[in-house]
């Protein structure tokens, strides 16, 4: 199977090339000709399985077929739950349409809304927003809809979780009824399926892998150790593997905090990226960690969407989180696009709630071990009430798809025989 194969322009297929890219992913497989036909697409995909570039590439072709953008109108709109996933999505933006003529721009909270103003007066094929900042930019009547041909929700599962739910409910009602609308989720939860039932009209579902499954790329190993001495376990292990780029995840962001003064009192380069800090120290952050300038990232599951580094080797929970399905989406930062990759938990005794949740989601249990010198004093209790549930558990490795889920008949936007105009 060949990127040619899907139905893709000259100009995406030399600039796919350009990027070193030779045979797409199995969502992109699935994905790119299903958009490029026209038909609202809800798709299941993990963090790392290439989805950016299966909607990016699409929408871009269906776009650089119709006409030009008016003055302070979109064309094609792509909504993330993050500054650093927006400017993420931008990037792939201008890397894929570098031989197209296609006008596009991103826009988010924590910097000057004038010079994004500035932006939309002559109009954008495509915009790629954080849902406060697009509806502040609406209000202030700097751009209007009335050309709208595509809505791309990205991670939207995220922007549930994050309370945006309200913000898309609001976009959505000023939206054309007539365009495409696309999804792409890590979970298939009953909310996203609720969203989705009230967005999208006779959508195609695609799922590349078992709903709330983690990719088998992924090594993943949980440490025992005591509380009081994670951050000494955690120095010791970067120590003794010399690992170069480490992910961290904290739950709070005071602990991000916290833990990167422990990393650099331990001669350690690191810095943390969360809500409480500036866009301009976020950005700083993350480009030290992709140069290699900084060695650990710190990061809360909030601020860690948009954090995607090629080949990142090791991705550290230091904290358990208390939603399931985030374990899933931290994971998802390593073994990306089918490399090999090493998820690591620090578990503590009072811990044990959150890993029996997390190992029902997943559907496996996941392998316990000791670090030398770090024992824990207490061991901590382990639930095998449900080990039928793990031993039955198969992921379905191969991309799925129904026309129409069970349960959808009849919802959505209102069908229409129209053709959509490019």
């Amino acid at each position: 199977m060949s990127f040619r194969s899907l139905g893709l322009c000259n100009a995406l297929l030399k600039a796919v090339a350009e990027q070193g890219y030779a045979t797409p992913s199995p969502i992109q497989v699935e994905a790119i000709p299903a958009v490029l036909s026209g038909r609202d697409l809800m798709a299941v995909a993990h963090t790392g399985t290439g989805k950016t570039a299966a909607f990016c590439l699409p929408v871009m072709q269906l776009l650089s077929e119709g006409s030009s953008p008016q003055a302070k109108k979109v064309r094609g709109l792509i909504i993330t739950p993050t500054r650093e996933l927006a400017a993420q999505v931008s990037a792939s933006l201008e890397r894929y349409s570098r031989h197209m003529n296609i006008r596009s721009a991103v826009v988010f909270g924590g910097v000057r809304i004038e010079p994004q103003i500035s932006l939309l007066q002559e109009g954008l094929d495509m915009l790629v927003a954080t849902p406060g900042r697009l509806i502040d930019l609406y209000n202030q009547q700097a751009f209007n809809f009335d050309q709208l041909e595509i809505l791309v929700l990205d991670e939207a599962d995220r922007m549930l979780d994050m309370g945006f739910v309200d913000d898309i409910r609001h976009i959505q009602s000023l939206l054309p009824s007539n365009r495409q609308t696309l999804m792409f989720s890590a979970t298939f939860s009953k909310q996203i399926k609720s969203l989705a039932t009230g967005m999208l009209d006779n959508p195609l579902l695609l799922e590349v892998t078992a709903a709330n499954s983690t990719v088998d790329t992924v090594k993943q190993l949980i440490y025992s150790v005591d509380k009081a001495r994670k951050s000494e376990a955690l120095i010791q292990l970067i120590k003794n593997n010399d690992w170069h780029q480490i992910l961290v995840f904290s739950r709070t962001k005071r602990g991000a905090d916290n833990l990167v003064t422990q990393l650099k009192n331990a001669a350690i380069s690191a810095d943390s990226i969360h809500a409480n800090r500036t866009q301009h120290a976020r950005t700083l952050a993350l480009d030290g960690f992709r140069n290699g300038s900084i060695k650990v990232l710190v990061a809360t599951d909030i601020a860690s969407r948009g954090i995607d580094v090629d080949q990142l080797p090791c991705v550290i929970n230091f904290d358990l989180p208390y939603v399931p399905e985030d374990y899933v989406h931290r994971i998802g930062r390593t073994g990306r696009v089918g490399s090999t990759g090493l998820a690591i938990s620090l578990f503590s005794e009072d811990e044990s709630k959150q890993l029996q949740t997390i190992e029902r989601v997943i559907g496996r249990k996941l392998e316990r071990q000791i670090i030398p010198g770090f024992a824990p004093s207490q061991k901590a209790p382990v639930d095998s009430s449900d080990d039928d549930l793990y031993g039955n558990f198969e992921p379905d490795p191969k991309p799925r798809r129904r026309d129409q889920p069970q349960g959808w008949a009849g919802h959505g936007r209102k069908s229409t025989n129209k053709k959509r105009k490019r």
